[in-house]
């Protein structure tokens, strides 16, 4: 399997290669060359196996022989199941709850960080650790998260050898728990920074170190965001265990996925290209509405980045939405080069027509504000008893909006557990939720970060500098 850039200027490259690299040095995003499919009597063979066996499945055609058999199968066991040392707490890894008649919830929470990042950074860690002992080369990863990447990224990196991490947050944007997750972690080779500006400067500081080339290779940079595909590939795991367990390939499934930087619902993309059969995918956004304007208007715009009882999800550019772009334009990578420039130089582009009707036929779309984000916590704890945190409600109004209840199941990717943002959901139900007893004691952790003003040469300094000593 090959990998090229949205933007075509960038050298090809294979697995191994695309997974320390992380951004194309074109400024673009990584692809697979073509994608993989399964028949659906392939599908239907994945009935009954494990998390880790349909992984494997997914996985390997994307790997090509940049892994062997078994060293992709014991990564994945490792990583997927308990019995040799996986850290996912429930046994179906990501277990499908009934809420409603025709309604499910995804839980994708039981992870050590409890949110849906883990499921990719987990395998990404073992990833880089064996392809930078194989190449005897030390990695800095540097990365922006509005929330749960950071805290999953430094889960999966702390203590590792040939691995430093400088995680980027908005400072004062983040959960009082996300921000503890990630800056409770003090091993030398992880350095939290609080960014003073919102998640969008993170993501640009980010971006500009990686296009920065001689920067790039003096301190060997590479990503954990959803920029480096091993991270999307990752989560096309789940849309087919939760789908085989529906009734796939002999039924449809839909899907409502809360969505920040397009990641997660470009993974379910992928799942649908691959063969399974999902019937729609619904882009379910807080007032941070940048992709429901795009699908209602054509017009991709970035506008005031607003704080929201969903943090995660306060985005304005979505990075990833590149590679939508790239496969709804025929993999034109001039046509995505223009609509990028135009971004960078005037904040915004208009889709081709054809474009955006392509748009509108693979996505619906449903702006969900924080009233109502309140509200619908309210009634699903009053109706079920199920206490859901801010994001995963977003997911469920845009699915109760956009997906008629008789039809295909609908299923909602549940991307954190409630306790993550505790004071939303106490607010709106009266409930307290509990931490899980491995983060009992995380409010009373030692902290360790620095704060940098959003500017450039201060960040790539502070990198340059390295781990804590």
């Amino acid at each position: 399997m090959k990998y090229i850039s949205t933007r075509g200027q960038a050298e090809t490259l294979d697995f191994e290669g695309v997974t320390l690299t992380g951004l194309a040095r074109d400024g673009g995003l990584y692809v697979p060359e073509e994608i993989p499919t399964f028949s659906a009597e392939e599908i239907r063979a994945m009935r009954g196996k494990t998390y880790a066996e349909i992984a494997f499945e997914v996985i390997s055609p994307f790997v090509g022989d940049c892994l062997t058999e078994g060293e992709l199968k014991r990564m994945l066991d490792a990583t997927y199941d308990e019995n040799y040392g996986g850290q996912f707490r429930h046994p179906a890894v990501a277990p499908l709850v009934q809420t409603g008649n025709n309604d499910w919830l995804l839980e994708l929470f039981h992870g050590p960080t409890l949110a849906f990042k883990d499921f990719a950074l987990q395998l990404l860690g073992r990833f880089f650790d064996h392809f930078t002992a194989k190449r005897d080369q030390k990695l800095t990863i540097l990365g922006a998260t509005s929330g749960d990447t950071g805290s999953a990224a430094i889960e999966g990196c702390r203590g590792r050898d040939n691995v430093s991490i400088f995680m980027l947050h908005p400072k004062g944007r983040v959960s009082e728990v996300q921000r503890r997750q990630m800056t409770s972690v003090i091993e030398p080779n992880v350095v939290n920074i609080a960014v003073e500006g919102n998640f969008d400067d993170c993501q640009a500081l980010v971006k500009a170190c990686f296009n920065d080339h001689a920067f790039r290779d003096e301190v060997g940079l590479t990503a954990v965001n959803s920029i480096n595909w091993a991270r999307v590939m990752a989560q096309i795991v789940y849309y087919f265990t939760s789908a085989v367990a529906l009734g796939a390939p002999d039924r449809p499934v839909s899907y409502s996925v809360p969505t920040g930087n397009f990641g997660d619902i470009f993974a379910g993309y992928i799942a649908k290209r691959m063969g399974l059969p999902i019937e729609k995918l619904v882009i379910a956004t807080n007032s941070n509405d940048i992709l429901a304007r795009t699908l209602e208007t054509g017009r991709y715009e970035r506008g005031d980045v607003y704080s929201t009882l969903s943090p995660s999800m306060d985005i304005q550019i979505s990075s990833n939405f590149e590679r939508m772009l790239f496969d709804i334009a025929g993999r034109d990578a001039a046509v995505i080069a223009k609509y990028m420039e135009d971004l960078s130089t005037t904040g915004g582009f208009t889709l081709d027509a054809n474009h955006h009707s392509a748009l509108k036929e693979l996505f619906a779309a449903e702006r969900v504000d924080d009233e109502t984000t309140k509200a619908v916590m309210q009634e699903i704890y009053a109706s079920s008893g199920y206490i859901a945190d801010p994001h995963t409600t977003v997911g469920i109004e845009a699915a109760n909006v956009c997906l008629p209840d008789n039809g295909a199941p609908r299923v909602t990717l549940a991307t954190a557990h409630p306790a993550k943002f505790g004071e939303a959901v106490k607010a709106a139900t009266g409930v307290d939720p509990v931490l899980p007893a491995h983060m009992a004691d995380l409010l009373t952790r030692e902290e360790r970060m620095v704060s940098l003003p959003n500017d450039e040469e201060t960040l790539k300094a502070r990198v340059r500098e390295g781990g804590w000593s």
